[in-house]
């Protein structure tokens, strides 16, 4: 008996047993993309949020501000979050608008004081 002659994808089998020509099992490929970002540190988030929000609220604000930019600095040294950038924008904007509003107040203060002052003295 012959052996019949080499045929890689069955197409000219005469065989009437042999099975049908199947494809190969699907290859699923794994597409993971760039590696994820650390998650952001909320109270970096909330610094700089409070450091813009001072601006409008006297001051009060931007001295949270300071409060949580110091904090978030400090955690995200510790746990590699991010945000450091956040923090620092709020740590900046709480200490400029505390500097802007702590002059304004003084100046409030004084003018009050000379114009209390000037109402006191009588012109004899």
């Amino acid at each position: 008996m012959a052996q019949p002659p080499y045929d890689p994808y069955g197409y000219g089998s005469q065989d009437p047993y042999a099975q049908p020509y199947s494809q190969p099992p699907a290859v699923q490929h794994h597409h993971y993309g760039p590696p994820s970002a650390p998650p952001t540190n909320g109270m970096a988030t909330a610094s700089m949020v409070c450091g813009l929000i001072g601006i409008v609220f006297c001051g009060f604000t931007s001295i949270l501000a300071i409060i949580f930019g110091h904090v978030a600095q400090s955690q995200i040294r510790r746990t590699r979050e991010g945000g450091a950038g956040m923090a620092t924008a709020g740590l900046v904007m709480g200490y400029i608008v505390t500097a802007i509003w702590a002059v304004v107040w003084v100046i409030y203060i004084f003018v009050i004081a000379a114009a209390a002052g000037a109402s006191s003295v009588s012109t004899y």
